[in-house]
């Protein structure tokens, strides 16, 4: 079931956005030669998707590409010019101003990628302040707020500034501010971009983790520029170029299959081992294999790029476990499972088969 749907959005700044919108559309005019002909400028071009409930539906592209103007579409933080977007079956592109209000507080939250928290409140101040503009009882939007700082790894930190704390936790803290409220959306615009690499990939795993054990899981857009971060993260990738969606799809098909020579520019030279995920290659638990059993099998969480596999594959000869940080078994991976992948990968990248990975080729083979 799609909770969000986008239909022929278009956002356009100038003063004749219908003749911007005909040149584009059918006369196939590029963003640049709309500009030149009506001085009007194209940020979201015609796009079309769904996202599915519970996905992290990944929205990439270079900078100027229009990829966070979508995602403000989405919630009308930014006016679309024509198309529609609807939420949970509701037209939020013809809602009023309290309608509005009532969906962003209610149903989606927001994460930015510049924290946007207030310097002078406390970390818990912050974290309730949208409870408290909601109009919520004291005791109870502090009580829930402590458990949103609970959920993000920040217990103890309730009565910290902003200015005391790492960007990794300010940026925590920002997810716990959007989590407070139980939201089924997370909107999530270049939310760990600002972050140094470690604590990126840190929040990156963290954000994975809490979507395994929210139960519902939220269903997640994410807004990000980097390929690697999208492949990680997205169920679903939409790849986006002035404008337009190039391409939507899971993360094996824009790599294996992808839809035009711009996609192909971004992914010729990705190795995938180390990108794509175990959880990509899990399947479930047969019947013939007990839950006794898997006590004894290599361990990894659902996380680990298929690359790092490869050394536990040496030293068993029976499936490896997947497992979550509570310690829940989400499926198993077979030796074959691993070995397809790797051989996969070493035909879409063979031109450099022979030099760049020669430690995985020789064990594909």
């Amino acid at each position: 079931m799609a909770v969000i749907e986008v239909e022929g959005l278009w956002k356009i700044y100038g003063d004749d956005p219908k003749a911007a919108r005909r040149l584009a559309k059918e006369d196939g005019l590029s963003k640049a030669e709309v500009k030149e002909e009506t001085g009007s400028v194209i940020a979201v071009n015609d796009a079309s998707f769904e996202v599915g409930e519970q996905e992290i539906f990944v929205v990439m592209g270079l900078s100027g590409s229009g990829k966070s103007t979508l995602l403000r579409c989405v919630n009308r933080l930014i006016e679309p010019t024509f198309g529609e977007v609807y939420v949970g079956g509701e037209e939020v592109t013809a809602f009023d101003e309290e309608q509005l209000r009532n969906i962003r507080r209610s149903k989606m939250s927001m994460v930015f990628q510049n924290f946007g928290l207030f310097p002078h409140r406390t970390v818990l101040g912050n974290v309730e302040y949208g409870l408290e503009v909601a109009g919520r009882e004291r005791d109870e939007r502090r009580e829930k707020a402590r458990r949103s700082l609970v959920t993000v790894g920040l217990e103890g930190y309730e009565d910290s500034m902003p200015n005391e704390l790492s960007g990794g936790m300010q940026q925590r803290v920002g997810l716990a501010r959007a989590l407070v409220n139980d939201p089924e959306i997370l909107l999530m615009d270049e939310a760990f971009s600002a972050l140094d690499p470690l604590i990126r990939e840190e929040m990156q795993n963290e954000l994975l983790d809490l979507q395994e054990q929210w139960d519902p899981a939220c269903t997640i857009l994410f807004i990000t520029h980097d390929l690697d971060e999208a492949l990680k993260m997205g169920d679903r990738i939409a790849i986006m170029k002035d404008g337009r969606l190039a391409q939507v799809g899971t993360p094996t098909e824009i790599l294996t299959d992808p839809a035009d020579d711009y996609v192909r520019s971004f992914v010729q030279n990705v190795d995938r081992t180390k990108i794509i995920p175990a959880r990509s290659v899990m399947r479930d638990l047969q019947d013939d294999e007990s839950n006794e059993s898997t006590d004894e099998w290599p361990t990894v969480s659902p996380h680990t790029p298929i690359a790092e596999l490869l050394p536990i594959l040496l030293d068993t000869d029976g499936p490896i476990a997947v497992r979550d940080e509570s310690d829940q078994l989400r499926g198993v991976i077979s030796r074959k499972a691993v070995m397809k992948e790797v051989m996969r990968n070493a035909g879409v990248n063979g031109e450099r088969e022979e030099s760049a990975e020669p430690v995985q080729v020789e064990a594909a083979k």
